[in-house]
């Protein structure tokens, strides 16, 4: 069964806005070392600045109607095999180019549909008649944003990659390409290795994945990669990585274990939510200098959310236990595949990795940027975009009929 689109509007109950006021005035802090810095976590006065901010200064309403305003967002019921139907929350902007090509942005955690609203009209509406232009779908994953929640265990990768196809194909893009990072880059190299040269035709990430090349899967690669030496990009990547396996992925091993017993502290807590969010914001961008209001919208979306936060961490269990993570060989995708390197990404693969994982036509690389790179550096990765896509790029053409030009 086919289901039409409805336009959406973000309509928070004021009961929900007077509960959150509520906890936060009863809130209880942790005591802090005085040298502790970032070190143990998100800091104290930190927290304690923005808690204040959340419950007297910080007006939901105003950052509410600015999303309605600047996103246009419709909600549809997508059929899951196995799981049913699911109201799917999603912005859509067409570009005023007839053959602006179908571009497919799928977020990650702790992101949602806002990480495209830097790049949407950047995408839509290109600055010259040089370049291309695209027509945007950004859905909130099932469980985050506006969209519906799994109600039963199993829901991983597949069926993330079958949602966010037919989702383009219910909007009548056939054909489409797509960006992503964090979960979004696996979701979208899924949707290459599944449904790709039919439907996903190339695919970039700001989140490279890679494979150690060997003798017998990648020969080329593999002598390359041995008699070529790490580049300063790739040695600082991989320091950049060991830090992080060390240092930062904590939280990855609880909300892929038991993610229902953090729940609880997140949906109960808006200061736990709060914290528990902004220390990645933070730690997981470079030096982006982020506003007290930008933190506290970023995380009410989470705290007002359809599911509530707790649904969201589920997807680190259920792709864990399915073991989503890595590809087969025999299953990794062969569409044209771009990627952009920013220094400060949590975890980095050497060029040779990279090459080996998948039919890589694009790279680059940029000076400064992490992990949330359509809101930090939101023109470098359009420019990326439409290096890969324009006339001259490696991908250009590859949507049929749509190169993303007037004509």
């Amino acid at each position: 069964m086919a289901f039409l689109p409805e336009p959406f509007q973000i309509a928070v109950p004021q009961e929900s806005i007077d509960l959150l006021h509520k906890k936060l005035d009863l809130a209880l802090f942790p005591d802090e070392l005085e040298d502790a810095g970032r070190d143990y976590g998100a800091p104290l006065a930190d927290v304690k600045r923005l808690v204040e901010r959340w419950k007297s200064g910080y007006d939901w309403r105003a950052h509410e109607a600015r999303l309605n305003s600047t996103l246009p967002q419709f909600k549809v019921d997508i059929e899951v095999d196995n799981f049913g139907s699911l109201g799917v929350h999603f912005v859509h902007q067409k570009s005023e180019v007839a053959n602006a090509i179908p571009l497919l942005f799928v977020h990650g955690w702790p992101g949602h549909f806002l990480e495209v609203a830097k790049i949407l009209p950047l995408l839509v509406k290109p600055n010259s008649p040089d370049q291309p232009a695209f027509h945007v779908v950004a859905p909130s994953l099932p469980g985050y944003g506006f969209s519906d929640a799994p109600r039963k265990r199993g829901f991983a990768m597949a069926q993330y990659a079958e949602l966010c196809n037919k989702l383009m194909i219910s909007l009548s893009y056939s054909q489409y390409v797509t960006q992503g990072g964090d979960w979004g880059a696996y979701v979208t190299r899924k949707i290459a290795s599944v449904y790709g040269h039919k439907n996903s035709m190339a695919w970039h990430s700001n989140f490279p994945q890679g494979i150690p090349p060997t003798v017998t899967s990648s020969p080329l690669i593999y002598a390359s990669h041995l008699l070529t030496p790490y580049t300063k990009r790739e040695t600082l990547a991989i320091e950049r990585t060991k830090e992080f396996e060390t240092t930062g992925r904590g939280y990855y091993y609880e909300q892929a274990t038991k993610p229902q017993t953090l729940g609880y502290a997140l949906a109960d807590s808006p200061v736990g939510l709060l914290a528990w969010i902004y220390e990645k914001l933070v730690a997981w961008t470079d030096d982006y200098k982020w506003e007290d209001d930008e933190v506290l919208t970023w995380v009410s979306l989470y705290c007002f959310s359809t599911a509530g936060p707790a649904a969201s961490l589920r997807i680190y269990y259920e792709v864990t236990k399915a073991g989503d993570r890595q590809l087969p060989s025999a299953q990794l995708p062969t569409v044209p595949h771009g990627v952009s390197f920013f220094p400060k990404e949590l975890r980095q693969f050497p060029l040779a990795w990279v090459k080996a994982a998948t039919n890589l036509v694009f790279h680059s690389e940029h000076a400064s940027g992490g992990h949330f790179a359509a809101h930090e550096k939101p023109e470098a990765i359009v420019g990326d975009l439409r290096k890969m896509f324009g006339r001259g790029g490696p991908a250009y053409g590859v949507v049929s009929g749509k190169d993303g030009y007037a004509a």
